[in-house]
């Protein structure tokens, strides 16, 4: 099962990614968490990594040489990628090089790529790369990717979400982010998804998660869980420091089991 998590800028995904990806080990999955977002330099540091596994960009020769590769025109059947282990038309987790993925306790993470210097042009190739990886990636039964998009639409552009089963949206109190969440249903509907969730953060009175709640539920979005404040992550947020479940565990083991529960009904239909 892949799950993209999306969202605006600061609203937690990354917070989110990392606590499903958490749950998921707990309850015996080996969840990957793939990192698409180009510009996120803290993500390894909340999954308790001393450093960022070697960019699947790097892997792939760079950049230019994405670019290069990169075809005018998307065709999900037409592969965009020609060089070494990336260019198999089949990809497992184990055919990534070790200097790619980075594991923690059960956790993996693998980075699709980052800017790095000034004047380096768009993220675009990253994007393509993105893409690709996860339309040829197959994975094991016990198996959960969670990824971390980039804040905002434009990975739905890149065409990122083409290979993923289902999409979590993180919502925050602000009409930005409740507007960016109808977006995204729309983009994401445009792809053929119908699993599209939504869970609040930062909501943090009954009355403001009934508020939220109310005005998604308008825009048709099903909400599936609201994660609660809880100050040993916010420290550990603002320190670079490794998070836990803590207080959030209730919540986030709820939304979890909503999730495996759209993927084990999917499974049905797809069997009957």
């Amino acid at each position: 099962m892949k799950i993209s998590i999306c969202g605006k800028g600061g609203s937690g995904k990354s917070t989110v990614v990392t606590l499903l990806a958490l749950e998921a080990r707990d309850r015996g999955y080996r969840p990957v968490v793939v990192d698409t977002d180009e510009s996120n330099v803290v993500l390894y540091r909340m999954l308790g990594l001393p450093q960022p596994p070697v960019s699947l960009v790097e892997l792939a020769g760079g950049k230019k040489m994405v670019r290069k590769l990169m075809p005018p025109k998307y065709e999900p059947k037409e592969p965009a990628l020609d060089t070494n282990v990336l260019s198999r038309e089949r990809l497992s987790l184990a055919d990534i090089p070790s200097a790619n993925v980075a594991e923690k306790d059960g956790v993996r993470l693998i980075t699709i790529g980052k800017i790095l210097q000034p004047l380096e042009g768009c993220a675009c190739p990253m994007g393509v790369l993105g893409r690709e990886f996860l339309a040829r990636l197959q994975l094991e039964k016990d198996e959960i990717v969670i990824v971390d998009t980039e804040a905002g639409v434009e990975h739905f552009g890149r065409g990122v979400e083409t290979s993923i089963d289902c999409v979590l949206i993180v919502v925050e109190p602000s009409f930005e982010s409740l507007a960016l969440a109808e977006k995204v249903k729309q983009l994401a509907g445009g792809l053929g998804l119908e699993k599209i969730w939504a869970v609040l953060n930062k909501a943090n009175s009954d009355e403001m998660v009934s508020k939220l709640s109310r005005q998604l539920t308008q825009r048709g979005i099903a909400v599936i869980g609201s994660v609660p404040y809880d100050e040993e992550i916010f420290d550990a947020c603002l320190e670079g420091k490794a998070l836990a479940i803590g207080n959030t565990k209730a919540e986030i083991k709820k939304i979890f089991d909503t999730i495996i529960k759209g993927a084990l009904t999917e499974t049905t239909k797809a069997g009957s």
